[in-house]
């Protein structure tokens, strides 16, 4: 409703992927494959995309960021954000100890998803539209990596890895499908020319 209402609203969400003030729960933001509490055998459906949800407005600002891995990106997002005549939403890779990894590794944890395509940086900036150019830009690389040199870095997908190796595996390949469809969609969004 806030993004909806057109108004200088900033929203800043530190996205952990699991209900965070309620003891890590599952929930629409947990990745396909990860564990939680509700999810013990790991989640079986892909997480939601809030960032694609909140674009469909076309009025609203968004950006995903990871500043392990690129904090000039990150700063720049932050810019723009404010600047941004109407509500803007930054969404920002948060590592938590819920993840189940060493907290003095975050950034390069984070770094790592933005490599594998888990976590792909850009900014959607409505104001671009009006000079005639595409609002979405496409910050990070092509995946370089697959899915699971990150995932096995973390002990919510560890542990399925451990106690059920064939789901996870199964729930692994698909979740490398969801980051593949993912950057696919995002691709072809940051390639369209936008209309004036």
């Amino acid at each position: 409703h806030v993004l909806a209402s057109n108004r200088r609203v900033r929203c800043l969400v530190l996205d952990t992927e699991v209900y965070s003030n309620t003891g890590g729960q599952a929930s629409k933001a947990t990745p396909r494959g990860a564990v939680a509490k509700f999810a013990s055998g790991g989640k079986p459906v892909g997480k939601k995309d809030l960032g694609r949800m909140a674009m469909a407005y076309g009025h609203v600002y968004v950006a995903q960021v990871a500043f392990g891995s690129d904090d000039a990106q990150t700063i720049k997002a932050f810019l723009e954000a404010e600047a941004h005549d109407g509500p803007s939403l930054i969404i920002a890779y948060a590592h938590c100890i819920a993840h189940a990894i060493d907290m003095q590794k975050g950034l390069e944890q984070q770094k790592l998803a933005v490599e594998s395509g888990y976590w792909p940086l850009y900014r959607f900036n409505p104001a671009r539209t009006a000079r005639g150019r595409n609002p979405m830009q496409l910050d990070s690389e092509a995946p370089s990596r697959p899915l699971k040199d990150y995932a096995e870095r973390e002990g919510r997908y560890r542990i399925l890895m451990h106690s059920n190796p064939e789901t996870a595996e199964k729930l692994m390949s698909l979740a490398q499908q969801d980051i593949d469809q993912r950057w696919a969609a995002y691709t072809k969004l940051a390639a369209k020319e936008a209309k004036a």
